[in-house]
């Protein structure tokens, strides 16, 4: 199985690294007949063969120098596996505010709902407290609409009142 572009990536990203640190292993870096494929292969096959589960990334590395330094290693077969590429991501203060933040509220919605579960679960409620609670709802809906209705109904204008005054004297 050929080692998947982001290890090769990773791997090539620490030696250049290294390469950049050290003259001597940058010339090493660079022999002919080493690739980051067959690199990758042999680091691949020294953990199989080291039969582990998991290893650092230190020890990924020096596996990785050591097939540039030995001329001895090569024409390394692929071999089957899956590797797990550790990527740490650093972010900015303001990130680290907005997802603690994000946390917290995730936190207090959680103990709400755990808190209105635990007491559902512990309060009964007689047939008369729910008639009664019913009946509260029922009150409220009702002055609800009621408001909503009077607020959509235009006010009449009060018309002037005339009277109209007969002399029955004259």
């Amino acid at each position: 199985m050929k080692p998947s572009k982001e290890f090769q990536e990773t791997i090539k990203n620490h030696l250049d690294k290294r390469a950049a640190e050290d003259t001597l292993f940058a010339e090493t870096l660079n022999k002919e007949k080493k690739s980051i494929e067959e690199c990758c292969n042999y680091v691949m096959k020294c953990a199989q063969d080291g039969g582990c589960a998991g290893y650092s990334d230190d020890e990924v590395y020096r596996w990785a120098v050591h097939y540039y330094d030995e001329d001895d290693i090569k024409n390394i077969t692929p071999v089957g596996g899956k590797v797990v590429i550790n990527k740490s991501i650093e972010l900015t203060d303001e990130e680290k505010a907005s997802a603690r933040q994000k946390a917290f509220d995730v936190l207090v919605e959680e103990s709400k709902a755990d808190a209105k579960k635990e007491l559902s679960e512990n309060i009964e409620l007689t047939a008369e407290d729910i008639a009664d609670a019913k009946k509260i709802a029922m009150e409220k809906v009702v002055a609800s609409e009621r408001e909503k209705i009077l607020s959509k109904t235009p006010k009449k204008k009060a018309e002037p009142v005339t009277e109209e005054v007969t002399d029955l004297f004259s």
